[in-house]
């Protein structure tokens, strides 16, 4: 069966964008032309999702991860952006004792706003109102056709979701992508971010400048449709978890490469690939000593995390993603950082030592000064 299904999965993908956009020239506006390339579109994804399914066992979610369940209620902001209608998902958590505070929790590439779960509970309990969004591209948020994605405008939408939250002064987290993202906001919004916080962010390199060579989208989206949970837990393991892996990670290796089991995989793995082409091309490392509000720098002094470093000579990749390294010297780029080093842990702190990270997070944010 495996071998036939690839058969029509070839067929299809050599024969689909070229055929649905003859046949969109040719009838545009009818309503028949309009039928057949429906039942186009979803014969060649119903296809790709079987051999997917074959390929890589377990769940299947939609492109915007119906099915995989957060730990907290799920809203959505709605809003206009590039003349494209979106929804935006969120966690807005409130907590039983509030201290007055909010703390927006920033995802990164290959996390969403759920990973952030053991997070939400512990600031919670601490008394903090926590605000965890998807962010467009990402999770159970809008992945539009086409979109001009960047920094500047992923914190647009950020600061759009607060104001309709009606929510001003925050503290930004931002782990990883979302360490560049909450570097920009930030920087756009400096009198309303009280306090930055920086879990392992990527950026604090020019990838580009230190000789990564540039991927163009249609070589990200390539490379994004060949995701499976292997590749993901492959991955993972090595640069995010110094080598280790324990059964808590499993199911964020799921939840990702659910979505790409899905009948959404195409459009989940070119919003992908936009979104590395992002990464790739704004770095936010020159403006680090442009922040002006205290910042607290939490690093697993273990990541080796560094965008394209797989597609660069050797020469190259071994200079790169050195965070033992990195989170030093940014410490010295930002006017007012604390530094806190991890020392065996890697990417994702957070979670591979839940107990140190959170207590030295708590004990960041209780550092703020109160005349602010």
């Amino acid at each position: 069966m495996l071998p036939l299904l690839r058969f029509f999965q070839n067929i299809l993908m050599n024969l689909r964008r070229p055929f649905l956009f003859a046949l969109s020239s040719v009838c545009a506006g009818a309503v028949l032309c309009a039928a057949t390339m429906s039942v186009a579109a979803t014969a060649a994804s119903t296809v790709d999702a079987a051999v997917s399914s074959l390929d890589d066992p377990g769940p299947a979610y939609g492109p915007d991860l119906q099915g995989f369940d957060y730990p907290a209620p799920v809203g959505r902001f709605e809003f206009t952006s590039q003349g494209v209608p979106l929804q935006m998902a969120y966690m807005d958590v409130q907590p039983a004792h509030a201290n007055g505070r909010t703390v927006v929790l920033l995802h990164g590439k290959n996390f969403c706003a759920a990973t952030w779960d053991a997070t939400i509970r512990r600031l919670s309990d601490a008394g903090y109102r926590v605000i965890a969004p998807d962010q467009i591209g990402f999770c159970k948020s809008s992945k539009p056709e086409h979109y001009q994605y960047s920094f500047q405008q992923l914190a647009r939408n950020t600061h759009a979701l607060l104001e309709s939250l009606g929510v001003s002064d925050v503290t930004v987290v931002g782990h990883s992508t979302g360490g560049m993202l909450a570097i920009r906001y930030a920087l756009m919004y400096p009198r309303e971010t009280q306090q930055l916080v920086l879990v392992n962010p990527i950026g604090l390199e020019d990838w580009k400048a230190k000789g990564v060579p540039s991927l163009s989208v249609d070589q990200w989206y390539q490379r994004e449709l060949k995701t499976t949970a292997d590749r993901i837990r492959s991955y993972e393991q090595a640069t995010y978890y110094v080598g280790q892996w324990r059964a808590d990670y499993e199911p964020w290796v799921q939840m990702l490469a659910g979505m790409y089991r899905g009948p959404g995989k195409q459009i989940v793995a070119w919003n992908s690939a936009l979104l590395y082409d992002m990464i790739y091309t704004q770095p936010v490392f020159y403006e680090l000593g442009q922040l002006s509000m205290p910042t607290l720098l939490l690093i697993g002094q273990k990541d080796t995390t560094a965008i394209g470093k797989d597609a660069a000579s050797p020469e190259v990749r071994a200079t790169l993603g050195h965070y033992s390294e990195l989170g030093r010297a940014t410490a010295k780029a930002i006017p007012h950082a604390t530094l806190v080093e991890f020392a065996g842990l890697g990417h994702a702190p957070q979670m591979q030592d839940p107990d140190a990270f959170h207590k030295a997070l708590l004990e960041g944010l209780a550092a703020l000064p109160t005349n602010r």
